[in-house]
């Protein structure tokens, strides 16, 4: 009776095994299977026979490869354009529409210098004719081998007549890079906010009331400035001020949007000291301390807020060899910074923002470089092969007229000189093609662990006569 009992419980168990609703269930994944596979092969079938037969040889499916190619890479293009675009032009906080309040903590400004003997004076001197009261300068004189120290000591006590109040201080150590300036800065100073900015650079009047006024949010963290290029009039500068309104800039807004703003500027960042207490301050172990310390602070749950009237004027490479040195560290530095942070690059659990900031920053420094560079070289060499040299015009001035429309709409947000508009026509196929060759460039020596020393901008003091 047991046994019966246990053969036919086996029985019944077999049959639920079996029932007719499991194998209807495979039977849907099969038929998927097979009809995805049908598909699959009709539609190849159809593009090869609705080809031409001339199409069928090697030069023919070169075209009709680079064809393919150049709609995936324009809609790339598009995508990433139209992106930024929509982000950036949703970026209108309260604190830009809205009057300013009165909140206005006590702020001190850091200035880092190293051999900035040229500039120094003329930037103190800017700095305490700001907009706002209750702030002191803080020089940082990093081993200078100019005469940086003796003109800060000359600025210490320093008054201006509307600010009265404002304290000039200067901190002498041994030279050990801008990072280490900086600590030395913060450390010193009391004040709940501070500002890291460059030896060069020149904020705007309202810079301190604008930016501070996003701390009223517990959330946030720091606020990234609006970098403007001061000695313009020259090419290559007037394409780097284009770059900054157009590539960088734009690109911020849309990232303040999300309140994740991957990079705060080296010439105009305000930090809560909180903050940078939390992540240990600025490092010196990459070439782009900056970017490695914006990590840190959204890693551990800081907000990064944009602030476009919060604007520092900075000087640029005027020569091509230095802005094209200044580019390859940038990459550099990127690149060990996103190195640095690979946990999180790998691992979206620890903080999904913060993968999300760093993939970013891989596809804008390693993935996009390789993507313009190849495309330029694959469709010129398919269009010449081919007899097709035609195209190449009319598909660089599709690109060029994407780029004017853009310089066009971030000119006018942002208020700037309507005669950068005409470099769009050159900025994409020229200026953009060798700064992602030199990022390139860059990118392989990082990875072979090719030495590279910081290197320092020769100024000459054209930042402080605008």
């Amino acid at each position: 009776m047991t046994t019966e009992k246990n053969h036919t419980y086996k029985i019944e168990l077999d049959n639920r095994e079996v029932t007719p609703p499991q194998r209807n269930e495979r039977w849907e994944k099969l038929r998927t299977i097979i009809i995805s596979g049908l598909l699959s092969v009709f539609l190849i079938a159809v593009i090869f026979i609705t080809l031409p037969l001339t199409i069928l040889t090697w030069e023919g499916l070169m075209v009709y490869a680079s064809i393919v190619a150049l709609v995936i890479f324009l809609f790339i293009l598009l995508f990433r354009y139209f992106a930024i675009l929509f982000f950036a032009y949703f970026y209108i906080t309260k604190y830009t529409v809205e009057s300013q309040s009165n909140y206005s903590p006590f702020i001190s400004i850091i200035i880092p210098a190293y051999n900035e003997g040229i500039n120094l004076k003329a930037s103190v001197e800017s700095l305490l004719k700001l907009n706002y009261s209750n702030y002191e300068l803080i020089i940082v004189n990093d081993g200078s081998k100019d005469n940086t120290r003796e003109v800060g000591e000359a600025l210490v006590g320093m008054r201006n007549g509307n600010t009265s109040k404002v304290k000039v201080s200067l901190i002498n150590k041994p030279n050990g890079g801008k990072a280490k300036a900086l600590n030395a800065g913060i450390q010193y100073s009391e004040a709940e906010f501070v500002v890291c900015m460059d030896g060069d650079s020149v904020l705007t009047p309202n810079t301190l009331k604008t930016a501070v006024s996003h701390f009223q949010d517990p959330n946030v963290g720091a606020v990234a400035g609006n970098v403007k290029i001061a000695n313009r009039n020259k090419w290559l500068t007037d394409l780097q001020a284009l770059e900054y309104v157009e590539g960088l800039n734009l690109a911020r807004s849309a990232q303040g949007h999300l309140r994740m703003v991957n990079i705060i500027p080296g010439p105009i960042g305000m930090f809560r000291k909180e903050a940078l207490k939390d992540v240990g301050f600025y490092a010196s172990d990459t070439f782009a301390e900056d970017a490695d310390l914006t990590l840190k602070i959204l890693a551990v749950g800081w907000k990064v807020n944009y602030e476009p009237n919060a604007q520092a004027l900075t000087e640029a490479p005027i020569k091509l060899h230095q802005l094209l040195k200044q580019r390859y560290r940038w990459t550099r530095g990127i690149l060990q910074a996103i190195r640095k942070h690979k946990k999180h690059l790998l691992n979206p659990t620890l903080n999904f923002n913060n993968t999300i900031v760093l993939w970013g920053m891989l596809y804008e420094a390693l993935i996009w470089p390789a993507m313009n560079i190849f495309a330029n070289i694959f469709f010129i060499a398919v269009a010449l092969l081919n007899g097709m040299s035609s195209l190449i015009f009319y598909w660089w001035i599709s690109i060029a007229l994407l780029d004017f429309m853009s310089a066009v709409y971030c000119i006018a947000v942002e208020k700037e000189e309507f005669r950068l508009v005409p470099w769009a026509l050159v900025y994409r196929m020229v200026f953009v093609l060798v700064i992602d060759i030199t990022k390139a460039m860059a990118t392989v020596e990082e990875f072979l662990g090719f030495e590279m020393e910081w290197g320092h901008l020769e100024r000459s003091g054209i930042a402080n006569k605008k």
